[in-house]
Parts: structure tokens; sequence; C-alpha cells
């Protein structure tokens, strides 16, 4: 997701913010769920943030590759918990 946060709101609190409900939204839609989406990770643990004047298209580059990334790490993950 690309977006653009006006100086005026905190980064973390935005991003934290979109992900709390929509992950609240897709589990109450998809899964069923009708309290809240608590005690399981829906979301990636990071995000990416960039300043206007950083080129978009390594943004956009990043976002395609984060799925990648979050693969890997699952099989990290598992190899080091067995």
């Amino acid at each position: 997701m690309l977006i653009e946060i006006p100086p005026k709101h905190a980064v973390s609190a935005v991003v934290g913010y979109i992900k709390g409900k929509s992950a609240i939204a897709i589990a109450r839609t998809y899964l069923g769920k009708r309290q809240n989406y608590s005690g399981q990770n829906f979301w990636a643990r990071g995000y990416y943030v960039s300043t206007v004047g950083r080129d978009e298209e390594a943004i956009k580059k990043y976002i395609r590759e984060q799925e990648d990334e979050d693969k890997r790490q699952d099989q990290l993950e598992m190899f080091k918990d067995s």
C-alpha cells in the first residue's frame, strides 16, 4: 500500500490504525469472527516509510517484493522451531 500522510499525523498512528481496523474488518467479513481479531497475527510485522523525495519506483518495488520476504521469514521460523 502506498499512501501519503500529512505531516500533522504520526506515521505509526496512521499505520497502526489502518492495520488494526482492516484486520478486524477482514476477520469479520471472511473468517466469520464476531469479536475483535486479537491474539493472532494478520499483517506483516513492519512497514516501510519514505519521504516525498524518494524514488517512487523503488517504493513500489519494495511493496511487490514484500510478500516473498515474508514467506522467506516464515520458512526460517519453521526451521528454527523444529
